[in-house]
């Protein structure tokens, strides 16, 4: 195996290193089950210090190349099944904390009875607008690029539409990122986002959230980052929304850096507050996804995208070795239901409706002497005695909620778990009331009683 690595590696690097063992997989000169040499062995042979070796296995372990089991040592992983740990954690599927729910709210999906009809929308795809084009036909429905373009955050010449907001997200990090970048993100995060970065061997920085967004301070602490990946509205799971005053003062120490802002709007149409971006102050360096999932369905897997010509055009070339563009049918159902009056009072009062449905469950906790923060968005973020016993005390009474664990990012994190509230019917409101209750009642024991 050191004959392998020594022959693939280009530099005396851990990136280097860790490049070599996995081009060497790649290659299939090693294998699953493999097990790799000591570090003082690899170290010695191939002239590199302990801590190169052990930061490049540091390296390839967030990556799931590679796998430490006690005695059996650090081994080659089977990276067809590591998938997205952090979700299936969140979600709780497989049975981990109870069986099927009657309420719940674990899932962080938006109602369907909020959804707006797909039928105008179909009937309206007809004719030759309907027709099959070329596979040379623009990338994107011109109409619809009008559409995205004059409703974006901040002036842009081109959109790009992705299949979904991951799609994009994690288009834009293949371009983006190498191994061992270092990349600042939110605390707590969207779980799938830390996989992705996980997974392509970046080394996550935790920057906390506060009622105003990410931490300036934090951020400023934090030092040289590649990146910075942020929500800037209804965050998932805080639902906190970035104040202008927050995004401009962090947008001046990013200007400082050589690093890419990258911000995903999830909530996007149903979000309360006004679409914002650091790409008001950083054009040249922002890449903004804002989804369509939570406002107009998530299996329509429809996402805009603005990013700068260099990061636009190496995403272009990603896609043109797979799916080449994202299916214009699609697209012109989004561009039907973006101007169609009916889905857009459709999707107004679903806006309106999360917005009730947070402020009710917010306050019925508050009655209850339990405080929640944030503003914005399908999901509250509660603090708890003991993560686990509360997840499991409300799942033996039929409601689901997601463990806060899989969202963390810096150690030490205090126990929450993430609500949404999004799935809560609006009557009777006496049934968030006693939802809140046995919320209180579970997390009761180290949080902080209201006065």
């Amino acid at each position: 195996m050191l004959d392998e690595l020594r022959s693939r590696l280009d530099e005396p690097s851990a990136r280097g290193l860790a490049s070599a063992v996995s081009r060497a997989v790649r290659e299939g000169a090693v294998g699953v089950g493999d097990r790799l040499p000591p570090i003082r062995t690899v170290a010695a042979e191939l002239r590199l210090s302990p801590t190169t070796v052990s930061a490049a296995w540091s390296l390839l372990s967030r990556t799931g190349t590679i796998s430490t089991d006690g005695r059996r040592g650090t081994t080659i992983a089977d990276r067809q099944r590591t998938g997205s740990p952090r979700y299936r954690r969140a979600l709780g599927r497989g049975g981990e904390y109870g069986g099927d729910f009657s309420v719940d709210l674990s899932t962080g999906v938006p109602d369907p009875a909020l959804l707006p009809e797909l039928g105008p929308a179909l009937d309206a795809l007809t004719g030759a607008v309907a027709a099959p084009g070329s596979y040379l036909d623009a990338p994107v429905v011109p109409e619809l690029a009008d559409v995205l373009i004059a409703d974006w955050p901040y002036p842009v010449d081109d959109i790009a539409v992705v299949d979904g907001a991951m799609d994009g997200l994690e288009l834009v990090t293949r371009a983006l990122l190498a191994v061992g970048d270092r990349v600042a993100v939110e605390h707590p995060a969207f779980p799938p986002v830390l996989d992705l970065l996980e997974a392509r061997g970046a080394a996550v920085v935790g920057i906390p959230v506060d009622e105003a967004g990410m931490s300036v301070e934090a951020l400023r602490a934090a030092g040289r980052v590649s990146a910075v990946y942020l929500q800037p509205r209804a965050q998932n799971p805080t639902g906190v929304s970035l104040t202008p005053h927050r995004a401009e003062r962090l947008a001046e120490i990013i200007a400082g850096t050589n690093a890419i802002v990258v911000e995903d709007d999830s909530a996007g149409a149903v979000a309360a507050t006004d679409a914002i971006s650091l790409g008001t102050w950083l054009p040249d360096r922002t890449v903004h996804v804002r989804s369509f999932a939570k406002s107009h369905g998530p299996d329509l897997r429809v996402a805009a995208m603005s990013a700068p010509p260099d990061i636009a055009g190496q995403v272009t070339r990603l896609r043109q070795l797979g799916q080449g563009w994202t299916s214009r049918l699609l697209q012109r159902l989004l561009l039907a239901l973006l101007t169609d009056q009916s889905s857009v009072r459709a999707v107004a009062r679903a806006r309106a409706a999360y917005a009730r449905r947070r402020e009710l469950m917010v306050a019925a906790l508050a009655e209850a002497g339990l405080a929640v923060g944030g503003n914005d968005g399908l999901n509250i973020w509660v603090p708890v005695a003991d993560e686990t016993a509360t997840v499991v005390r409300l799942a033996s009474q039929g409601i689901g909620v997601a463990p806060g664990a899989p969202f963390g990012v810096l150690p030490g994190q205090a126990p929450h778990v993430r609500v949404t509230t999004g799935l809560l019917a609006d009557e009777p409101d006496g049934l968030t009331r006693e939802i809140a209750r046995a919320i209180a009642e579970a997390a009761r024991g180290s949080v902080r009683i209201l006065v």
